[in-house]
């Protein structure tokens, strides 16, 4: 299903580029993936972490019918089609060519966007501005680049499947990634850890600090000791806002971390008061616009709880949240299997998949980035990638 490949990778292309494109293009794959369904050329392919995925969704839809307003919440209802990436993938992905041809994709929408979003910095930005890509929100262009570098990193470091210890090194190495693309992405890596930087998320900055240090412990364990010099001195040699902006991190005298405690105890109020299926998708600002909850004129402008957990509760009820808990803590451990085999041709996108998946968590802890439909999409294609890759060498 060449066609199919080149469909799906058309959406990857534009993955950091336009939300519009990437969903087009996702939908027309999904028409030729059911065609090829109807005439048997293709066969349905599920990894197992689906089904507390389908489950999340399925619950998801239940908390629509008992919404504070149902309109809005099937309205938003419907980012769950971006789901489907995972059998499309599963589908493309089978194939050396389709992997190929994905994540050429993928590192050319990473490259669009860095060189857009670090040229707007360099000739038009405003000091102190928070440089957001094609994608019109720095918190959106943060968490892609992010998944990006979870990516770039694992494929540079693992790609030619003999990565390791010294007698993996003696192997023959199994080209899962050509040479030219390693080098491309090991490029990409310090390009988007500027972009990033230059977001100004700290969510998304201790996402990638627990990404690579779990690659970095893949990859050299005893190099592990070393990567706290590096931040360090990423640090020291950052420009003084960057500075400030992690520094603040820690400081209970922030507006943002204050207004973060704010939600926390609204969403925990929320979650006591509506357990099983929460306020409905989409509609936590709405309730939290009554004064009794305790937020601020500010915080009240633009609600959402940045935290993962505590927003999926309060709007969808702690059994969906069960699922979605489940559906992470099943996914991390699927591909921990992945990871036992370093000579596989699925080792250097399951090293990508566990990294995002850790990233996603982390920053998840800060920000409500799993509703962001370019995340999710991004995300459920790293994390489907090494489930439809062979576990052995191919020809």
């Amino acid at each position: 299903m060449t066609i199919l490949s080149f469909a799906l990778a058309a959406s990857l292309l534009f993955s950091l580029v336009s939300i519009t494109a990437m969903e087009s293009f996702l939908a027309l794959a999904f028409v030729l993936w059911v065609i090829a369904l109807l005439q048997k050329r293709e066969k349905l392919r599920l990894p197992s972490f689906f089904w507390p995925l389908l489950a999340y969704a399925g619950l998801s839809l239940i908390a629509c019918f008992f919404s504070v307003n149902p309109e809005v919440s099937f309205k938003d209802a419907r980012e769950l089609l971006l789901y489907l990436v995972v059998p499309l993938t599963m589908s493309v992905a089978a194939t050396p060519g389709g992997r190929l041809r994905t994540t050429t994709a993928l590192l050319a929408s990473g490259y669009l966007s860095l060189l857009y979003s670090l040229g707007y910095f360099a000739l038009k930005a405003q000091p102190g501005e928070r440089i957001q890509g094609f994608m019109g929100h720095y918190m959106t262009q943060a968490g892609l680049l992010l998944l990006f570098l979870c990516a770039a990193m694992s494929f540079s470091a693992f790609g030619n499947g003999s990565s390791g210890g010294p007698s993996l090194r003696r192997t023959i190495p199994v080209r899962t990634i050509p040479v030219w693309q390693r080098w491309l992405w090991a490029a990409a890596i310090p390009l988007a850890g500027v972009g990033l930087a230059l977001t100004l998320t700290r969510s998304a900055w201790v996402g990638f600090a627990v990404a690579a240090s779990f690659l970095v412990l893949l990859w050299r364990p005893k190099a592990l000791i070393l990567l706290p010099v590096v931040f360090v001195l990423i640090f020291f040699i950052s420009p003084r806002p960057i500075r400030q902006r992690g520094l603040s991190i820690f400081s209970l005298q922030s507006l943002s971390n204050q207004q973060r405690l704010q939600y926390i105890r609204a969403g925990l109020r929320v979650i006591q008061e509506r357990p099983l299926f929460g306020t409905g998708p989409d509609t936590v600002d709405m309730v939290f616009q009554d004064p009794s909850y305790g937020l601020s004129i500010e915080a009240r402008r633009n609600v959402h709880l940045h935290n993962n957990i505590i927003q999926i509760a309060a709007e969808r009820g702690i059994l969906t949240l069960a699922a979605w808990v489940t559906f992470f803590i099943w996914s991390f451990f699927s591909v921990g299997k992945l990871l036992k085999d370093r000579l596989s041709p699925a080792f250097p996108h399951a090293a990508a998949a566990a990294a995002a998946i850790l990233a996603l968590f982390t920053a998840g802890l800060f920000e409500y980035n799993f509703a962001d439909s370019e995340i999710a999409a991004l995300f459920l294609y790293l994390l489907t990638v090494p489930f439809a890759a062979p576990r052995k060498s191919e020809e």
